[in-house]
């Protein structure tokens, strides 16, 4: 019986570490907001440090993208959304995200912002927009983010079931 018994805890203990690292090891899809538009910047991958996302701390928002032309400047826009609903926008110079030029190729657009500790968990969607000084647009992309304890909570409920169910 006791060897059943930690097998189950051994099983649990298993399944909270995958849950704490899924966040981190899982791919972050990327989303752009006309498909079939041949945008002039593509992003290739967006990394969040800490992710989950913790209120009242630092968080950097790093995303790696390319160019097929030179850029001088212009501007980035970024909304974030909760639950579809329109939360936070801001806008900012895209020198002050990256080295400017940039060169054809691929770059490094960095963001650190932290967000208040009333900010709700939760799944939020960040839509970036980059156009250049002559207001052309050269991407519009969305991506999925986490603040808080959301996977952890869920998990934790998971595997409560699961251990009153091999108990």
């Amino acid at each position: 019986m006791e060897i059943v018994a930690l097998g189950s805890k051994i099983a649990l203990l298993s399944l909270f570490t995958a849950c704490l690292l899924l966040p981190s090891i899982q791919a972050r899809e990327i989303k752009y907001c006309n498909k079939k538009a041949n945008y002039v910047v593509k992003v290739h991958d967006v990394v969040i440090s800490p992710d989950p996302v913790k209120t009242g701390e630092p968080t950097t928002f790093t995303i790696k993208a390319s160019t097929n032309q030179a850029l001088t400047g212009g501007k980035l826009a970024l909304d974030v959304s909760y639950f579809g609903i329109k939360v936070h926008s801001e806008t900012h110079n895209i020198c002050e995200k990256t080295s400017c030029p940039i060169s054809v190729g691929k770059f490094v657009l960095s963001h650190t912002q932290t967000l208040p500790g009333i900010t709700p968990p939760g799944s939020y969607t960040l839509k970036l927009k980059i156009e250049d000084e002559k207001k052309h647009q050269l991407t519009c992309a969305s991506f999925s983010f986490d603040i808080g304890v959301w996977f952890i909570c869920v998990c934790h409920v998971r595997m409560h079931r699961i251990f009153h169910l091999a108990v």
